[in-house]
Order: C-alpha cells, then sequence, then structure tokens
C-alpha cells in the first residue's frame, strides 16, 4: 500500500497477491448473488463471527483452491436461519462426493429454510449439478469450481 506512479501521473493504491485474491472473491459475489465473500484467512481471523461456507474455488490464476464463506449478518433473512447450518454442510458434502441425488434433496431442504438471500447460491448449485449429470467431472475431481472470470 502506498503512493505509486510519477509526478506526472500519481497514485495511492494497493498492489500484491493478497489484493488480486481479494479482487477475485469481490468478483465471486455476483456469481453467489451475495454481497460479500471472503476467504479462509478472514475467517479464521474473525472467530466470533457467523459464516456460511459457499464453495471450493480455483480463482484464476490459483492451482490450489481454497473454501469461500459469506457472513451470515449479511445476507438477508439469515437470522432465521438457525436451522441451515447442517442440511447446507449436507449439500456441500454430497456435491463434492458426486452424490447429485443427495445434494439436491439437502438444496431443498436448505431452501425451506426460507432464506431468500440464499437463493440465487442454492440455483447456482442445482444448475452445475444439471450440468455435471450431462457431462460428469473428470476422474480425480476435487469438488473444486474453477471460477474463469476475474
Amino acid at each position: 500500500v502506498g503512493n505509486l506512479g510519477s509526478m506526472r501521473r500519481f497514485d495511492y493504491s494497493a498492489i500484491g497477491d493478497d489484493v488480486n485474491v481479494a479482487s477475485r472473491y469481490e468478483g465471486l459475489s455476483k456469481t453467489y448473488g451475495l454481497t460479500t465473500v471472503i476467504g479462509e484467512a478472514t475467517v479464521m481471523r474473525l472467530p466470533d463471527t457467523r459464516v456460511l461456507e459457499l464453495d471450493l474455488i480455483r480463482v484464476k490464476g490459483r492451482a490450489q483452491p481454497t473454501r469461500i464463506f459469506t457472513l451470515l449478518d449479511t445476507v438477508p433473512g439469515a437470522d432465521a436461519g438457525n436451522g441451515l447450518s447442517e442440511p447446507h454442510g449436507a449439500m456441500l458434502a454430497a456435491y463434492r462426493q458426486r452424490r447429485w441425488d443427495d445434494a439436491e434433496a439437502a438444496i431443498r431442504t436448505c431452501r425451506a429454510a426460507g432464506i431468500a438471500g440464499l437463493d440465487h447460491l442454492y440455483a447456482t448449485y442445482s444448475a452445475r449439478i444439471e450440468a455435471w449429470r450431462r457431462t460428469p467431472p473428470p476422474e480425480g475431481w476435487d469438488g473444486a469450481h474453477t471460477a474463469t472470470e476475474k
């Protein structure tokens, strides 16, 4: 973080790997229909904050996947979602294990919790499952989604 440029063009900015990754996460907010997407490192620094895991994702420019989350306090209607943790976790586990029927059943249970702010997230998973049914993931698939946009 600092002043960058020359006497003609001068700007205060932040650069580096962490800034690039944070930018990728910000771009993913549209994919999941949420205002906040954070990574594992941030979650580790927020031990008393309610979070919901969104995905295991490989962002552009990174080979290793990482888990991403949202802050439940930023999701409309999440205050009523106390019973969401178990079915949501079951959905993620079934999805990553290619158990599409179980994942879809868990999505229905999650949607029944009535948290409108997560509708887009579950629609995203339903669309992925539909695509994987047509063209199954390759052997050795690690359950991670590869983001193609920055």
